[in-house]
């Protein structure tokens, strides 16, 4: 995952066009329902928009410009009112396609690394929304002019904290994470140490990716309890109508997802430990649905 930071600008027509590849038309509607282009935004959007119509283009810049308006002696610390932020991501071409809800949980985390969505501050949030035009690329837009008029408290090393998210949410997704080749060291790190031989023998081996198997089981094992119950919690949370909820449902339908992740590799991890005839082979763990509460996505 590459991620690229543009220079701040003050022209959100611009920035949004960029982001779509063409010029704003009025004739053309960016929709948040499931398959659009708006893949996530933020959370009091709601308030302004109107679930009857679809916003033209120019309509969703005039939204993300608004606060230069409303608010006009805004300004950073260094005096410049250049407060449209606006990066881009990208995917590596080895990685697989992503769910909508994916984009949405990765827009999201770097939304609040960047400083856009605070959690749990509703006077601090920015206006903000990702849009994806195409499979591999996903371009985040935001207003640092925060809802009460204040400036955005960004992270001092921007694109450190940036790096360092994209690496979560590559191991949290499963995705494609580059290495440099065997033999190759990188700079300021030290030459990995070989190996050390698996303090395992044979039949302890064995013993041990028998365990693992009963925890990446499906049905019986501890880990699959508390999946459900994390995946109950998030369906009851998403059916009720607070943004707060909705929220904490979508957030524990991710977690639900990382434990199915985790409960995979386990299995994996087993399957290295002894050969497979000796092992008895998990059943397959089924995905967790993933819902987007109503409220966050329409």
């Amino acid at each position: 995952m590459i991620i690229y930071v543009h220079p701040r600008g003050i022209d959100a027509v611009t920035t949004l066009a960029d982001s779509l590849g063409r010029p704003l038309s009025k004739d053309e509607g960016l929709t948040t329902e499931p398959g659009g282009s708006v893949v996530a935004y933020w959370n009091q959007l709601d308030r302004y928009t109107d679930e009857e119509r679809i916003w033209t283009t120019p309509e969703w810049a005039q939204h993300l410009a608004d606060p230069l308006l409303d608010h006009p002696f805004a300004a950073g610390p260094d005096g410049s009112r250049r407060a449209i932020f606006h990066l881009s991501v990208r995917l590596h071409p080895l990685d697989r396609n992503l769910s909508p809800a994916e984009w949405s949980e990765i827009a999201h985390r770097l939304a609040r690394s960047a400083g856009l969505a605070p959690p749990g501050d509703d006077r601090a949030a920015c206006r903000w929304l990702a849009i994806r035009e195409q499979p591999s690329r996903m371009d985040l837009i935001g207003n640092l002019i925060r809802s009460d008029g204040a400036w955005a408290s960004t992270p001092g090393r921007l694109a450190q904290v940036l790096e360092g998210e994209a690496r979560r949410i590559e191991s949290d997704l499963l995705l494609y994470t580059h290495r440099p080749p065997a033999g190759e060291k990188q700079a300021g790190f030290a030459a990995p140490s070989p190996p050390l031989a698996s303090p395992f023998a044979p039949s302890a081996a064995s013993a041990l990716a028998g365990i693992l198997n009963q925890l990446a089981t499906e049905q019986n094992s501890p880990l699959a309890t508390v999946r459900h119950l994390i995946e109950q919690l998030a369906r009851e949370a998403a059916a009720l109508p607070t943004h707060e909820t909705a929220a904490a449902g979508r957030d524990l339908f991710w977690a639900a997802r990382r434990l199915h992740v985790v409960q995979e590799q386990l299995g994996q991890i087993a399957a290295h430990l002894a050969p497979a005839s000796s092992v008895l082979a998990p059943h397959p763990v089924p995905r967790p649905v993933l819902v987007t509460p109503g409220a966050v996505t329409r």
